[in-house]
């Protein structure tokens, strides 16, 4: 899909088309994460940086199930 470069202020923007702000589940003020890829950059409505977070949690929730289990019984 081409999309069309505008000047705003000092600034450049892209006009995206409702359907595919609608795809990314995103609305006005939302922001967005532009991501440096092998074939160009990649646009996505998730920080691609929480995925891998998330990955280190439940490696760690993993390993310290049963310490974890003990902490949420304590009052």
């Amino acid at each position: 899909m081409k999309l069309t470069v505008r000047k705003r202020g000092n600034s450049l923007s892209l006009i995206i088309p409702k359907e595919i702000a609608t795809q990314l589940n995103i609305e006005d003020g939302d922001s967005v994460y532009l991501t440096k890829t092998p074939n160009g950059y990649e646009i996505s409505a998730t920080d691609p940086d929480f995925a891998q977070k998330m990955e280190l949690a439940r490696e760690g929730i993993k390993k310290y199930r049963n310490a974890l289990i003990d902490l949420a019984q304590c009052k």
